[in-house]
């Protein structure tokens, strides 16, 4: 037996903020999964983003705090580095953190940082387009 990745888990405590902020960046979750104590989005690849509310993680365990952000994050490919300036700008104009505003990274990446309701950094990137004749 060998143990796949198939679902990324994380705790929101406002299941409807998260939700929110998750489909402004293409996640589908059913209609009314902000209303519910879990919600799923499957992603493509058949990988997917479940949130729980803290209230249905301390049904399990009980000892259960928050943290301040930082516990988990995505990192998600944009189309180019024009989609990652332009939905940073979005999700900024919409009231969310902007951690890191774009920029071209030593690594070769157009790179951003934007945090969801909970604190966690949400990463943004794209690749830089490389000179010619590289």
């Amino acid at each position: 037996m060998t143990p796949r990745l198939d679902a990324i888990g994380m705790v929101a405590s406002d299941m409807a903020a998260s939700v929110t902020f998750y489909r402004r960046l293409g996640f589908a979750f059913p209609e009314g999964a902000e209303n519910l104590p879990h919600a799923e989005a499957r992603l493509p690849g058949g990988l997917r983003l479940l949130l729980d509310t803290e209230e249905t993680v301390r049904s399990f365990r009980p000892e259960y705090r928050p943290g301040t952000g930082g516990g988990a994050g995505l990192a998600l490919l944009c189309d180019s580095p024009a989609e990652v300036d332009a939905l940073y700008e979005e999700l900024v104009g919409a009231g969310y953190d902007g951690e890191l505003k774009p920029w071209d990274a030593v690594w070769g990446q157009r790179y951003a940082v934007v945090l969801d309701p909970d604190g966690n950094g949400v990463d943004l990137f794209a690749p830089l387009p490389t000179p010619a004749g590289e």
